[in-house]
């Protein structure tokens, strides 16, 4: 069975090289739509897949750590990042450049990794992330399976790389979910939420 949530951000960027004038020459935001896919054979203690309450613990804050942020490429002009993280409280540098397609690779990885991590405490059996879909646009989105977020000819994504600023950083509940998914920490997921 595949479960899904929903989730929203607001997000500013450039894409360089990409065939667009506008979309590779001039900052632009959009409305992102995420939609996070579980699958599993199995169901909980409730029986559900996983209860949608826990997705809107430290999985939401992943997902909206690019909220009313701008995104940046790591190689894009050192003094164009210099610049938006002078001027932003909230930014993001990935590895990738910030397209829908690597929006798609590095939200998978991440909550990849979160579940990788996460101690289930209502009876939840392999569940294990299907994909995740990123609407950057009502007619326009990129969907990421396994196969592509481990997928090195289209951009290694090493999370380690990505870097947050304080602003990020200080809008996770739990303060240090960025270290401790670094870090390979466990987590634990509340008894009732």
């Amino acid at each position: 069975m595949i479960i899904r949530k929903l989730f929203r951000f607001e997000n500013a960027h450039i894409v360089r090289g990409c065939s667009t004038v506008k979309c590779r020459s001039s900052i632009h935001g959009h409305s992102y739509k995420v939609e996070v896919k579980l699958h599993s054979n199995y169901l909980d203690n409730g029986q559900m897949v996983y209860d949608f309450g826990l997705m809107k613990q430290n999985l939401k804050d992943l997902v909206e750590m690019f909220d009313h942020a701008v995104t940046l490429w790591s190689e894009d002009d050192p003094s164009y990042i210099a610049d938006m993280q002078k001027h932003s409280q909230r930014w993001v540098v990935l590895p990738v450049s910030p397209s829908a397609e690597q929006f798609s690779r590095v939200l998978f990885l991440l909550i990849e990794r979160l579940f990788a991590l996460t101690n289930t405490k209502n009876g939840e059996k392999e569940v294990k992330l299907h994909s995740v879909v990123v609407h950057e646009t009502d007619t326009g989105y990129a969907e990421c399976f396994s196969e592509d977020a481990h997928n090195e000819k289209m951009g290694k994504i090493a999370l380690e790389a990505i870097e947050l600023s304080k602003g990020v950083k200080n809008d996770f509940k739990e303060k240090d979910l960025w270290e401790k998914l670094l870090q390979g920490k466990e987590f634990s997921n509340p008894l009732s939420v």
